[in-house]
């Protein structure tokens, strides 16, 4: 599950057409759809922290779990230019730790793909349900096999900039239902006699495709209770359909006794 690793210190400069801000507008309101508006937030697969640092900037207090050193560098370094409060751990997804229960749990930005056996998911969902408060919420968004079979399938990608390029070359196989990316990046590091000098990182990256019905599954068998799924276009709430490039799940934590007070919120 190793990945982000050299590419890690370029990650925002390609990803700068995720709109955070909107997507971060769309978590806070589903949050808040189920009572949740303040209190600690898990931040599962946080990468270099630009959904985590938002939702501080929201009034929630965040913890960061990432599985890459080389990731969480710069989200502590995003961390100290804010000055937010804002507890950055590095553990693996299906075996992370924290020091108590939290109110929410977000994994966003197809995080969960990484996991490429189905028992890796339901060991995640066990853990989340483990770690929620009485009733606490979970969301999360996966990319569709539509996504990977009808758009990106077996083709290449490339964009060329003045502040780098790359090369994106796709592999989707049907029946395991692995995407394999190979990247291929090239930043500029400095002028020479004879031109630009550039540095080039080379990654490969796997994810794995679960339908509805797997998600719902691994949900069920790690005790948690399924709640809704919506289309992750327009970050409504739409239901999903044959062509929905990613969804978004909420599921809600079931195991701990409730208060009174927290039933009043369902």
């Amino acid at each position: 599950m190793e990945a982000y690793t050299s590419f890690a210190e370029v990650y925002d400069m390609f990803m700068d057409n995720i709109p955070y801000e909107e997507w971060c507008a769309y978590l806070t309101g589903l949050l808040k759809e189920y009572g949740i508006k303040d209190g600690l937030i898990l931040d599962l697969g946080c990468g270099t922290g630009s959904m985590t640092e938002l939702l501080a900037a929201e009034g929630y207090d965040m913890i960061g779990v990432d599985n890459s050193a080389d990731m969480l560098e710069i989200a502590l370094e995003k961390r100290s230019r804010s000055g937010r409060d804002i507890l950055y751990l590095q553990q693996d997804m299906r075996e992370f730790e924290l020091y108590g229960t939290v109110r929410g749990v977000i994994c966003i930005c197809d995080s969960l793909n990484y996991l490429l056996e189905k028992q890796d998911i339901v060991e995640t969902f066990r853990l989340v349900n483990n770690y929620l408060d009485p009733g606490g919420i979970f969301i999360f968004d996966v990319n569709t096999e539509y996504k990977y079979r009808e758009l990106l399938g077996d083709r290449t990608f490339a964009e060329n900039r003045e502040d780098g390029s790359f090369i994106w070359d796709n592999y989707y196989d049907e029946e395991s239902r692995i995407n394999e990316y190979d990247l291929a990046l090239f930043i500029p590091v400095s002028e020479g006699q004879e031109g630009r000098l550039y540095r080039k990182y080379e990654e490969t990256h796997f994810q794995r495709a679960y339908s509805l019905e797997e998600i719902k599954q691994a949900l069920a068998e790690s005790g948690m209770e399924f709640l809704a799924c919506y289309d992750g276009r327009g970050e409504g709430r739409s239901a999903p359909t044959k062509d929905s490039e990613r969804i978004y799940v909420i599921a809600r934590e079931r195991g701990k006794e409730r208060s009174d007070e927290e039933r009043k919120g369902d």
